[in-house]
């Protein structure tokens, strides 16, 4: 449900008109929010008044706007491009790599920056608890205006008019700080397989059991740092936390499916960040980005190199092809013979032995010949003419 509405959301922003310039007027951090992003939040049971939560995707390059219903869970209303982000998947670790953040991060009110250089911003609350405790450094990390990063979510200004404008009313709802959530990826379980061998993934399956406990409740994490890791709190429901252990048993289920039936495993490499394709493709058809951080990285963005080739999974064979092979007309079947009860006939030893080479090639043989029911008294014929085939 989530993907489709984003398809239509993004189809709609030119239309919207927020690829256009906006002017640095006065009054642009009290503009307020579209009359079709409030559509969208009434159908979905929600007010511009209502708890915000924004959810990041580096390598997809989109923040995702999510407000608490009248349910009390978060419903997804509303996907934007981001322009320009900088750096490799991966966490933030020190001043000027570059790095856009990766993590759960608070916004209160006073990281709201009306004056700010790039249009409009707000500070994302880097370095958080954990980067403290990994001594991880730097600062400033903002989502903003324009189309140009050194470790920020580059929205262009009138993108991020519209987020300012959201997070905005909800503080004005009572609100105290909303939660930024910031991912290399989406938290899939086959996302999770294909990076399983990337020196970030123990750091991405924390970030993976906090996603987790989102989508299966619907509800705000409750984030803290233990021992160096992130934690989350248990829900005081035990049905509850029940549903977040089934989810988390669900995922890391399909996880280890998707390695077990041949799931490559990758490395995503950037020269220097990405960019949505939306962007991408309106900058193509003449669109003005404006300054743009190192457009010639752009060619290089999103490279998969692969660790581990996939391996083709052997494809079933269909009910109506294994139940001919063994069906009472024809020669397989003397293995449904009486004889099945007894001892093993030491005169299929040889064939027995090179099970793997001749098999394939009985079925071969029976398949070429009109079905035909075989009396017991001729299994001796067909013991001759299996060992004739398995030796050639």
């Amino acid at each position: 449900m989530v993907s489709s509405l984003r398809t239509h959301l993004l189809a709609v922003l030119l239309a919207g008109g927020l690829a256009a310039p906006v002017r640095a007027e006065a009054g642009k951090a009290l503009a307020p929010i579209p009359a079709a992003t409030l559509a969208l939040m009434h159908a979905k049971g929600t007010t511009a008044a209502a708890p915000v939560l924004f959810r990041a995707y580096k390598k997809e390059s989109e923040i995702e706007v999510w407000k608490r219903a009248a349910s009390g869970r978060f419903v997804h209303v509303k996907t934007f491009p981001i322009c320009r982000w900088s750096g490799q998947l991966g966490p933030k670790k020190k001043t000027g790599d570059r790095q856009t953040p990766e993590g759960f991060y608070t916004v209160a009110r006073r990281q709201m920056n009306p004056n700010s250089s790039y249009y409009l911003s707000f500070d994302v609350g880097y370095p958080n608890a954990y980067d403290r405790a990994h001594g991880s450094t730097g600062s400033a990390v903002m989502v903003h205006g324009v189309c140009s990063s050194m470790g920020c979510f580059a929205m262009t200004d009138a993108v991020v008019g519209e987020i300012y404008a959201i997070a905005r009313e909800a503080f004005a709802g009572g609100q105290a700080a909303f939660q930024f959530q910031s991912y290399p990826f989406r938290m899939t379980a086959q996302n999770m397989a294909r990076h399983r061998t990337d020196p970030n993934i123990d750091f991405w399956r924390q970030l993976k059991a906090g996603s987790d406990r989102f989508e299966a409740l619907g509800e705000e994490p409750v984030v803290s740092v233990v021992a160096g890791r992130y934690s989350f709190a248990p829900d005081k429901d035990p049905a509850r936390e029940a549903r977040v252990a089934a989810y988390r048993a669900d995922e890391e289920a399909k996880i280890a499916q998707a390695v077990e039936y041949g799931s490559a495993a990758v490395r995503t490499t950037y020269s220097d960040g990405g960019q949505h394709a939306f962007w991408a493709a309106f900058a193509a058809k003449g669109g003005s980005l404006g300054e743009v951080s190192r457009p010639e990285a752009l060619a290089y963005a999103g490279q998969e190199v692969v660790v581990i080739p996939a391996r083709p999974r052997p494809l079933p064979v269909a009910e109506a092809v294994w139940s001919r092979w063994v069906g009472p007309e024809l020669r397989l079947a003397f293995a449904r013979s009486a004889h099945l009860s007894q001892a093993p006939d030491t005169r299929f030893a040889p064939l027995l032995t090179a099970y793997a080479d001749s098999l394939p090639r009985l079925v071969r043989a029976e398949l070429t010949q009109a079905p035909s029911r075989l009396p017991i008294g001729e299994e001796p014929a067909l013991a001759a003419e299996a060992g004739r085939l398995a030796h050639r």
